[in-house]
């Protein structure tokens, strides 16, 4: 039997379709009509066999995800404690949180990665098929995208997400999060202004920051 969640996103998307929304150019009417669905289901179920709603922002929240964001992903591009994210098969996905990986318990459905991946690549322009088996993306966000399909994979599609996370703005910042020294700040803020090259390097995820 069909979940709350499932008889609600098939109606938003039916409803999406007749009136020639786009999620992701649209997303401001989409919210409207995903609330406006779940209150004309609730009243519904008053009087209907259908599943109740239970959480109804819960149900906001995973229905959005489904028809406008990266599905079971989004939570984690959400999350602004992850950096890092990858998907070695649909039951295995991971994430890095403060530089440590762990494996999440997100299981993905038969086919849905391949979606996902469709719908992370539609603003860039690229594509990934057997001619490209391997693909570099910047998604929406700026995060970084690598999939990688069989035969370069063994058996399934997998994906890497290195989101651009950025925790300072200024060198006063970074001093603050203990990055930087006051005195290698002071360095680099007089390095800048007389225009010296300066070579920034790190490990992975160590990322870069814009000199101010």
């Amino acid at each position: 039997m069909p979940t709350a969640l499932d008889v609600v996103d098939g109606e938003v998307r039916e409803l999406i379709r007749r009136r020639g929304l786009d999620p992701f150019t649209d997303p401001g009417p989409v919210r409207v009509l995903v609330r406006d669905v779940i209150a004309e289901y609730s009243e519904r179920s008053l009087n209907s066999a259908l599943p109740p709603i239970g959480d109804a922002e819960s149900i906001v929240r995973d229905v959005l995800d489904r028809v406008a964001g990266f599905g079971p992903l989004q939570r984690y591009l959400d999350d602004p404690d992850v950096e890092e994210i990858w998907v070695n098969e649909p039951g295995r996905v991971f994430v890095a949180r403060r530089g440590r990986s762990e494996l999440t318990t997100t299981i993905l459905g038969p086919g849905e990665l391949a979606e996902l991946v469709e719908r992370m690549l539609r603003t860039s322009g690229r594509r990934i098929d057997m001619s490209t088996p391997f693909v570099d993306a910047t998604m929406p966000d700026g995060s970084r995208l690598h999939v990688v399909i069989p035969d370069i994979t063994r058996r399934h599609m997998a994906i890497n997400i290195r989101k651009f996370v950025l925790q300072a703005h200024h060198l006063d910042e970074l001093v603050a999060l203990g990055t930087l020294t006051a005195q290698a700040a002071r360095f680099l803020e007089a390095a800048v202004a007389s225009g010296l090259n300066i070579l920034v390097s790190g490990g992975t995820q160590a990322g870069s920051q814009q000199l101010r």
